[in-house]
């Protein structure tokens, strides 16, 4: 597993999205930065708590200069149906090969249950126009993640 740190750079990488077109991390970025979140399924209970509060505040977001996209292994016609039925209004990238998990070290064994398997833990990260990772979100709970991210980004201008 990538170890990543805070104020080391972003790895590179080229996904597509949820309209089939190759994306790269620099073309995703807002003005003053992406917030990079990485979850398990589309449709699940918890990942469409968490995408419906991203498409909620999405607006605050922008307004901060900060582009929001969703990382996961499903496929397109999966990320499509999501943001049709949840009407999402970001981006959502596709990484069936688990390649840009890897590097972003969001790859790891989940146990739930008694069962151990391998899954995508839920991370987010804030990554900065220069491509420094500004901030890591590990082990993401749902309730109340977003308005962490966004007293963060205020509290990064202030610096």
């Amino acid at each position: 597993m990538n170890e990543l740190k805070e104020g080391g750079k972003a790895p590179a990488f080229t996904g597509t999205d949820e309209s089939g077109q190759k994306k790269d991390l620099k073309s995703l970025m807002g003005e003053k930065g992406l917030v990079l979140y990485f979850y398990p399924r589309d449709l699940t209970p918890g990942c469409t708590t968490e995408a419906c509060d991203f498409r909620d505040n999405f607006s605050r977001m922008k307004k901060q200069g900060f582009q929001v996209v969703g990382v996961s292994k499903d496929s397109l016609k999966s990320h499509q149906k999501f943001i049709e039925k949840q009407e999402l209004n970001f981006t959502l990238i596709s990484d069936e090969d688990g390649s840009i998990c890897e590097k972003y070290g969001v790859w790891q064994l989940k146990k739930f249950m008694g069962r151990e398997s391998m899954g995508i833990v839920r991370t987010t990260f804030l990554i900065g126009p220069d491509l420094k990772i500004l901030k890591i979100y590990p082990k993401v709970s749902v309730k109340g993640h977003v308005d962490q991210i966004l007293t963060d980004i205020k509290a990064l201008e202030k610096k």
